[in-house]
């Protein structure tokens, strides 16, 4: 497991997306290899709050995907076990996921596997708690009545079988949840603490996030950016990818 800590805000996502980079390159992608997670459901897709919306907006329509491998859930299916069967399926032919990239909730949940979600789930609708309700209400105007009470999700265990994960945390609002992810144990409480089984994890987080952290935790791992950086330093071309 690796713990890459930066500055701040601004640096850390740097960082992270200069790796992303790299590893795409190194991946050299081809057809159906494109997945995101989740979709809130009851959402048309053409809401500007569907999670459709939000990935095009923010990150499809700038990159040069074709949108046909870009495979995103679909929360008004009618049926949504047979769609998160098929989320599955087309993962399984796809090869597997090379590099799984999320975020956690303060409560320290991955993707919307929510506290207490069991650590080798598959890919199904889950029901959200408050606290992910309540975070959501900003996109929604803040209307509670608005905001989806359940989505779709991949797994903890779907997440567990990607080559390798990164997990971004930052902010000192999501400090103990990653205190709770690597220095306590295995716990379905906090669903994010199951990668510390993974083989290849990588936390990327900001000064803040580690406020709950123990002195020697954070200067074990500062310690180690000299060997970190060398994951995005050089930053690879697609030309010498190719």
């Amino acid at each position: 497991m690796r713990l890459v800590i930066l500055d701040n805000y601004d640096l850390a996502s740097e960082w992270a997306a200069k790796y992303i980079c790299n590893r795409i390159i190194q991946f050299k992608p081809g057809q159906d290899r494109y997945f995101t997670l989740g979709l809130p459901t009851g959402l048309p897709r053409n809401h500007p709050e569907s999670y459709h919306s939000y990935m095009w907006n923010n990150f499809f329509k700038h990159i040069d995907i074709d949108p046909n491998n870009a495979h995103i859930l679909d929360g008004n299916a009618a049926d949504l076990q047979a769609e998160c069967d098929a989320f599955e399926k087309k993962i399984k032919e796809a090869g597997g996921i090379d590099l799984f990239v999320g975020g956690i909730g303060p409560d320290g949940h991955i993707a919307f596997n929510e506290p207490g979600s069991s650590l080798v789930s598959r890919t199904r609708l889950k029901t959200l708690a408050m606290d992910t309700i309540l975070a959501n209400a900003k996109y929604f105007d803040g209307d509670l009545s608005k905001v989806p009470t359940m989505a779709l999700t991949v797994g903890v265990g779907t997440v567990m079988d990607a080559r390798e994960v990164m997990i971004l945390i930052t902010g000192a609002h999501k400090a103990f949840a990653l205190y709770k992810a690597i220095e306590e144990g295995v716990n379905h409480m906090w669903t994010v603490s199951a990668f510390q089984q993974h083989p290849r994890t990588i936390f990327v987080c900001d000064e803040d996030a580690t406020l709950e952290l123990r002195v020697k935790t954070v200067k074990y791992f500062k310690g180690l950016m000299h060997v970190h950086n060398k994951l995005v330093d050089p930053l690879y071309s697609m030309k010498e990818g190719n």
